[in-house]
């Protein structure tokens, strides 16, 4: 089926071919203006994980933005699967995928112009995770800096709808890493309420405690729930909370949840270190613990087997 030498195959609209054919009109909405939704999941050892959770939350970003596509849960679902299973014997041992479902509105009409395409575009894809450039975090730790750049509000757009229009996320990113190209952005929401990461759920600890932003004012992550299953598991109580900047600065520990990082500590907020400066602390060790448990793979020393040295 594929052209080049060992390249992947994606899905788009309807069949399976390699990547390179997976060509998207100019006109399309999702290029245009970044009208669409995606979800992303993560493979563990060649598996996908929850990934009736990250297609439950995609269905429910498309009936936000009143966006319908042929495909049922069920159907997505299968293809998702089989995209990975075509693409396993060119992952490199020791590696997982990204697994990623976009959908945009798809292609505008152009006056009385008829579109060569009707509907939306829909395309499964998948990438190796970047197990190597993150590596270090979880020997050091992630350096957080609260961005200038708020989270754009609930009443302008929902942030529990996981859509492409990530500009918002960006230009936090890009303000952030100007000042320190290795840090990572916190935002705020409009109240100068933390709120999260540029795809991550945030998690304070102290006291023993969880607190986390609440969950209309962020992304509610499959691997935010996680860790709420996880801490009622292990005997942690875990908060939703109206949290601010002293909260983050007198935490005890910090740590970032995400489909690719599963658990992640953070080593400083703001150049601000906890005072327990053991990386992962003593809480966000339980919790990672737990998660590779519950994965049945050790995704912390998958990171790990990267490090330079």
């Amino acid at each position: 089926m594929s052209e080049r030498p060992n390249e992947r195959v994606a899905y788009f609209n309807g069949e399976i071919v390699p990547e390179s054919h997976v060509v998207v009109p100019f006109r399309d909405r999702g290029f245009r203006w970044g009208d669409g939704a995606f979800d992303t999941a993560r493979t563990v050892d060649g598996k996908i994980f929850k990934l009736k959770e990250h297609i439950d939350r995609l269905y429910r970003s498309l009936r936000y933005l009143r966006i319908k596509i042929d495909e049922t849960p069920a159907e997505l679902a299968r293809i998702t699967e089989d995209v990975v299973k075509q693409n396993l014997s060119l992952l490199p041992k020791g590696e997982d995928y990204w697994v990623f479902q976009n959908v945009s509105r798809g292609a505008d009409w152009v006056g009385d112009e008829p579109n060569l395409r009707e509907g939306p575009t829909v395309i499964v894809h998948v990438q190796p995770l970047p197990l190597k450039s993150r590596a270090s975090l979880y020997r050091d730790g992630i350096e957080l800096m609260v961005s200038p750049i708020r989270r754009t509000p609930p009443e302008a757009q929902s942030p529990r709808a996981k859509m492409t229009n990530y500009i918002n996320l960006t230009l936090a990113d890009m303000h952030v890493k100007a000042q320190n190209p290795k840090a990572w952005a916190a935002m705020l929401d409009t109240n100068g309420k933390l709120n999260e990461g540029t795809g991550q759920n945030l998690f304070l600890v102290r006291d023993g405690e969880l607190y986390t932003p609440k969950g209309e004012m962020v992304l509610e992550g499959v691997s935010r729930a996680t860790v709420f299953e996880l801490a009622d598991t292990v005997g942690i109580k875990a908060h939703e909370a109206d949290l601010d900047l002293f909260d983050a600065y007198t935490a005890d520990e910090a740590f970032l949840s995400s489909t690719s990082l599963c658990i992640c500590p953070v080593r400083s907020i703001d150049n601000r270190t906890f005072l327990d400066e053991t990386i992962p602390g003593p809480v966000t060790r339980r919790l990672m613990d737990a998660y590779s448990d519950l994965l049945g793979f050790d995704y912390e020393r998958q990171y790990l087997q990267f490090l330079d040295g």
